[in-house]
């Protein structure tokens, strides 16, 4: 067989920037080995800015080795897992890193999550250990005899305030009835802090890092019941390794990055290029735990972050504030932006702002998360995830049989090989044989390539509606109900109809001071849509429902008109001449 030309099998290579190499030399160490050269490099530099604290590598390092050597005290042995249940918060970043030195398993949970979903996920990953905030705490409470948890540390947001903004939260808090302090016992429930207290930290023998396990991160659970997705400390540290040659223009020597946020770290893109990403360049953490437009365009005015990550929705919301133009949003120079394509009227809109480059990428949970990116400084393509990252392969083949390779230009679903993809799921081994095959990791995405190997996404597999024969990706009508001046946002999905298998229903947020009703949305769907792919019924809403990095749960709307269609039981109908 004859040798082929690497250009023509990956043709995204002749549009890397010139700085990107083809092929990376992957480091095989520990996932903290990052914050322990920061510390050893930049020991002085500033690690975490938190309102009115701030500290630096020199000092994460020792507050995370004292929490590792106080997490074995309490028995936490190699490969345990611990539940961090965190906000962004120094907590959340200094018990990350410590769990890691202990030697154990982080599993980052989401402190929205409800009943089901939090037993599930403690049951599911047979994490002992959580830390958890004191607010959250009334909920684990209720919880306690179905989690199977042999410790929690609970701490409080004044735990990492400086004076007098520690003692005026905690003043604050009690005025506004927030939860009484935990019901602390020494046996199964203790204060977070004393974690911090200086003991003996005895670096771990041996860590095989394309072996051992460094995070088990559970998938959103939009598309079914959520996965614990293994990924070994080479996973992560390749993949930051990717996102740091892709992202080339960082500094990484001559001069510190501040690293905005907001992006949740309990989940897997925020993890990985604020904290992951940001810890290995050194730069200054300033960790946000919760979205207010008005507090984040103050936050950059005052703290001057350089890099913020983000997703369009958040992008969208501020410059759609009335008094953006007040502040001074001039010291970004990089957003990384994933999750929801990014309009392209509000991308220059934030560029004349900030002078700012939002660069779109891709990724999932199963891949660590980030396999493609535009890049910096080639030509970006609007709406394209860009190219994918070095040592990453991606094909797309035939949605049928899923091994047909589909040629530049055609649709097909998208495979991924590449060092960062995951080990598999945790304790399932018949869904991990259906998502690795051969090596290559089925997405369940819908893409296309075009001949410079920019990619783009069409739809999840599964979100694709069939009518009367025709495939109808919902992104493309989502794409164009978004154009219409008055909409704010939008989506699309198929429900059941007895005839022609689905029909397309869209749900619109129409923006604040305008009105818009179905007549002239319908009209303006004729001018660029075939007749097929016209919605037939349109839902006005304040909202649509979102995942915590932005992207609409189509699934939650899909279950919704599944419930409106379940026949009502006699039992459940009013009584005859009942009254309202």
């Amino acid at each position: 067989m004859p040798n082929l030309d690497p250009l023509e099998t990956r043709p995204w290579l002749k549009s890397y920037d010139a700085e990107v190499p083809h092929h990376l030399d992957y480091e095989e160490m520990p996932l903290f080995e990052f914050l322990d050269r920061a510390a050893a490099n930049y020991p002085d530099r500033i690690a975490i800015h938190f309102r009115n604290w701030k500290i630096t590598y020199a000092k994460l390092q020792t507050m995370t080795n004292a929490v590792a050597a106080n997490l074995r005290a309490h028995g936490v042995s190699p490969g345990d897992r611990i539940s961090i249940m965190l906000p962004n918060l120094p907590q959340t970043i200094i018990s990350f890193w410590g769990a890691l030195k202990a030697g154990a398993v982080v599993t980052m949970t989401n402190p929205l999550y409800m009943e089901k979903e939090l037993v599930h996920q403690v049951a599911d990953s047979g994490a002992k250990f959580m830390i958890v905030l004191d607010h959250l705490w009334p909920k684990i409470e209720k919880l306690r005899d179905k989690l199977a948890i042999s410790k929690y540390f609970i701490t409080r947001v004044s735990d990492c305030l400086g004076f007098p903004l520690n003692l005026l939260y905690s003043y604050k808090a009690k005025r506004d009835g927030l939860p009484r302090e935990a019901p602390y016992d020494s046996l199964h429930v203790f204060p977070w802090k004393p974690l911090l207290k200086k003991k003996k930290f005895l670096p771990l023998k041996a860590i095989n890092p394309r072996r051992d396990l460094a995070l088990l991160q559970y998938t959103g659970g939009t598309t079914g019941i959520s996965k614990g997705v293994m990924l070994t400390h080479f996973n992560l540290v390749a993949n930051v390794q990717q996102c740091r040659t892709m992202l080339h223009a960082l500094r990484k020597d001559g001069g510190q990055e501040s690293m905005m946020g907001l992006l949740p770290y309990f989940h897997v893109y925020g993890l990985t290029i604020c904290l992951l990403l940001g810890t290995s360049i050194a730069a200054k953490h300033i960790p946000y735990p919760r979205f207010s437009p008005k507090d984040i365009l103050e936050s950059i005015h005052k703290l001057r972050p350089t890099i913020f990550p983000g997703a369009p929705s958040i992008y969208l919301s501020l410059i759609q504030q009335k008094d953006v133009g007040n502040y001074d949003l001039s010291s970004i120079r990089y957003c990384v932006s994933g999750s929801a394509p990014m309009p392209v009227e509000g991308m220059k809109r934030f560029k004349e702002l900030t002078n700012a480059e939002i660069i779109e990428g891709y990724g999932l949970t199963e891949a660590s998360p980030v396999t493609h990116l535009n890049p910096i400084t080639k030509p970006r393509k609007p709406g394209a995830i860009g190219l994918p990252f070095p040592d990453t392969e991606a094909r797309l083949v035939d949605m049928v049989l899923g091994d047909l390779n589909m040629p530049a230009g055609r649709f097909g679903e998208l495979l991924i090989r590449g060092p960062q993809v995951m080990k598999g799921y945790w304790n399932r081994p018949d869904e991990t044989a259906n998502a690795l095959r051969n090596g290559w990791l089925y997405t369940g995405d819908v893409a296309i390539m075009d001949e410079d190997g920019y990619f783009s996404i069409v739809d999840r597999k599964k979100d694709m509606i069939l009518i009367g024969g025709y495939n109808v990706y919902p992104r493309e009508i989502d794409e164009v109900l978004m154009e219409h001046p008055k909409v704010l946002e939008a989506v699309a999905i198929g429900i059941p109809h007895p005839t022609r298998g689905e029909t397309i229903k869209a749900y619109v947020v129409v923006k604040p001071g305008e009105t818009l009703d179905k007549g002239e949305l319908l009209g303006y769907c004729r001018q660029k849509l075939a007749n097929y792919k016209i919605p037939k019924q349109v839902e006005f809403r304040d909202q649509l429902p979102k995942t915590v990095v932005g992207k609409v749960l189509r699934r939650e709307l899909r279950v919704e008109e599944e419930e409106k269609m379940k026949p009502v039981s006699t039992l459940e109908q009013p009584a005859p001449n009942a009254q309202d």
